[in-house]
């Protein structure tokens, strides 16, 4: 199964937001807080998981603590979205524990981005559920979230967002590595999380699809590996197109001192290196990822992505008929 066959409701107004901490714990409940009174400014009401304060050093809490709390956002019939805390790290540690059935039964939009990502994966998977890639409750309480972020956010989840996804507003440029257009289902997240699946029984499926991924503090090395992999596992052969969003800190010169630039290709080099032989689309730069403006946009569902026009326009709703 390449695209989502289960659908939810959008956020109604008035609704509830569910949270749950999937993944890193909160570092102070002001973090929580400030999400919360986000949420209620814009006349939503918000459910916190009854785990979602505790700390397990870089968790919040046991994996199976943690899978609980979002079974029970899931079941729960007051939720009407299930948002996570953060990203972080330990999402893929719940992912045994999941009630997959359970989620089947209680569709509902569920969003997150960074180590959320293996959750996306495995619901894609095991449920066949679309979900939503952007900020937790921390991001949006975050004082450095843009508005674009939190508004493009909020639209999505009540779809009523532009189908187009929007380029940066402080840098609109956009790259085409390769150019052609594809309509497909689109699949992915951050790069790291997409590798960890793989040998698992979510691991992820890009045949027929195209590939999304995006990811932080990835030095080019690793990204070559991490694409090498993916090639050899056969993952990119049947792909439709390819959407590279933001690789924040990736190159060798956000890391290191100017004088060493040379000592490495950029990332650019080795998506050329990788991608560009492929013969499909492929488009860079979109602000989809860790950047300072993230565009939340629905995964598993069909998009066409027009690399000579430079777009990639949602073509499907995500949400039930």
């Amino acid at each position: 199964m390449i695209g989502a066959t289960l659908f939810a409701r959008p956020l109604p107004e008035g609704g509830t937001i569910g949270v749950p901490a999937p993944a890193s714990p909160q570092d102070s409940r002001s973090e929580v807080l400030r999400g919360v009174e986000w949420w209620e400014s814009r006349g939503y009401r918000v459910k916190l998981a009854a785990g979602v304060y505790e700390r397990d050093d870089y968790v919040a809490g046991s994996p199976e603590r943690r899978a609980a709390d979002l079974n029970a956002m899931f079941a729960d019939p007051e939720v009407d979205v299930v948002q996570s805390l953060q990203g972080g790290y330990g999402s893929a540690q719940t992912i045994p524990h999941l009630d997959f059935d359970l989620v089947a039964a209680n569709p509902k939009p569920f969003v997150g981005y960074s180590d959320i990502t293996a959750l996306h994966t495995a619901f894609l998977r095991k449920t066949g559920l679309a979900t939503f890639y952007g900020n937790g409750l921390a991001g949006v309480g975050d004082p450095e979230t843009t508005e674009f972020s939190r508004e493009r956010l909020l639209a999505t989840l009540r779809g009523t967002a532009a189908a187009e996804v929007p380029r940066d507003p402080d840098d609109p440029y956009v790259r085409a590595i390769r150019g052609g257009t594809a309509t497909a289902p689109l699949v992915g997240g951050c790069l790291w999380l997409l590798i960890q699946s793989m040998g698992t029984p979510w691991e992820v499926d890009l045949k027929g699809a195209i590939f999304f991924f995006e990811d932080v503090k990835l030095p080019p090395y690793y990204l070559d590996g991490f694409l090498t992999q993916l090639g050899q596992a056969g993952k990119l052969e049947g792909v439709d197109g390819v959407v590279v969003g933001e690789m924040k800190d990736c190159d060798w010169g956000d890391q290191r001192q100017a004088s060493d630039w040379a000592r490495s290709r950029s990332v650019e080099d080795v998506l050329e290196q990788h991608l560009e032989p492929l013969g499909v689309p492929v488009l860079y730069k979109l602000p989809l990822g860790h950047g300072k403006h993230l565009a939340s946009i629905p995964l598993g569902v069909r998009y066409t992505l027009d690399a000579d026009r430079k777009t990639l326009t949602l073509e499907q709703p995500p949400f039930q008929a």
